[in-house]
C-alpha cells in the first residue's frame, strides 16, 4: 500500500501554530504522516519576502513528499494556505485530495483585487471584537503596505485555479468569520470541475476554525474525509 502524507499550509501572517491541534489530531490516528512548516518570512520578518518564496518553498515540500514515495498526497490550506494547495493540486497528480479551511480567494471585502475600502473600515471593529486587540495588532496592523500586497498579487495570480481542481476537495467555512467571506468559499465550491466535493459551514466558528470551541467536530470531519468515510448530511465525498 502506498504511503499517505498530509501536508498543512497555514495562512498569511499567521504559522504551524494555527494548525497544530488539528496536526496532532491526525497523527494520533496513525494513518497519515503530518508535516507541516513555515512559510518563509513568518518565522521572522515578513517585509523581506516575495509571494513566490511562499509558492516554491510550498512546492519544495511537495516535491520532497514525491521524492520520498508518497503516492497519495492530501493538502490541507488554510486562509491564504488554502489558495496556495489549491495551486499545488492542479499541479500535481500525487495530490488526491484537498481540504480548505476558510480559502481566502476573497478577503474583507476585497474581490479579486479589488479593494472596498468603506466596506472593509465598516468591518474592521468586528474582526478586532471577534479576534482580541491583541492578536490583531500583532498579526495584521504592523504589517507593512508591502507585506500586504505580496499577499494580494498571490491571491489575484491564482484566483482562477479553482476551475482547474479535479481531486476530491471539502471546504469548511465558519458562519462567523469576519476575514474572509461566505462568498469566497462558495466561489471555490461552485469553480472546482471535482464531482467529488463538499462545502461545510460551521455554526458559530471564526476564521480560527481550528481553534473553535467546536475544533473537535471539526478535526471528526477532517479525518473523515481523508479516511473516505462517510460524513452525516454528505453524500457525494
Amino acid at each position: 500500500m502506498f504511503r499517505k502524507a498530509i501536508l498543512i499550509i497555514h495562512g498569511f501572517a499567521g504559522g504551524t501554530y494555527d494548525e497544530e491541534e488539528l496536526a496532532n489530531f491526525l497523527e494520533l490516528n496513525r494513518d497519515f504522516d503530518v508535516f507541516q512548516f513555515t512559510l518563509p518570512g513568518h518565522e521572522r520578518n515578513l517585509s523581506k519576502v516575495k509571494y513566490t518564496d511562499w509558492i516554491n518553498c510550498s512546492e519544495e515540500k511537495v516535491k520532497w513528499l514525491i521524492n520520498n514515495g508518497y503516492k497519495n498526497i492530501y493538502l490541507i490550506g488554510h486562509s491564504m494556505g488554502g489558495v496556495i494547495a489549491t495551486y499545488l493540486s492542479t499541479k500535481y497528480k500525487e495530490v488526491k485530495k484537498l481540504v480548505l479551511a476558510a480559502p481566502a480567494f476573497q478577503y474583507l471585502q476585497v474581490i479579486k483585487d479589488n479593494l472596498n475600502l468603506p466596506e472593509s473600515l465598516k468591518s474592521a471593529p468586528k474582526v478586532i471584537k471577534t479576534y482580541g486587540s491583541n492578536e490583531i495588532v500583532a498579526r495584521f496592523l504592523k504589517l507593512k503596505p508591502i507585506v500586504i500586497r505580496e499577499f494580494m498579487e498571490l491571491v489575484k495570480k491564482y484566483y482562477d485555479y479553482p476551475k482547474y481542481v479535479n481531486c476530491k476537495v471539502l471546504i469548511l467555512q465558519g458562519k462567523n468569520d469576519n476575514l474572509v467571506p461566505l462568498t469566497s468559499s462558495e466561489y471555490v465550491y461552485n469553480s472546482v470541475k471535482s464531482n467529488s466535493k463538499a462545502l461545510i459551514y460551521i455554526d458559530k466558528a471564526t476564521h480560527d476554525l481550528f481553534k473553535s470551541n467546536n475544533k473537535q467536530q471539526i478535526f471528526e470531519i477532517v479525518n473523515k474525509f481523508l479516511k473516505g468515510k462517510k460524513i452525516e448530511g454528505i453524500d457525494n465525498i
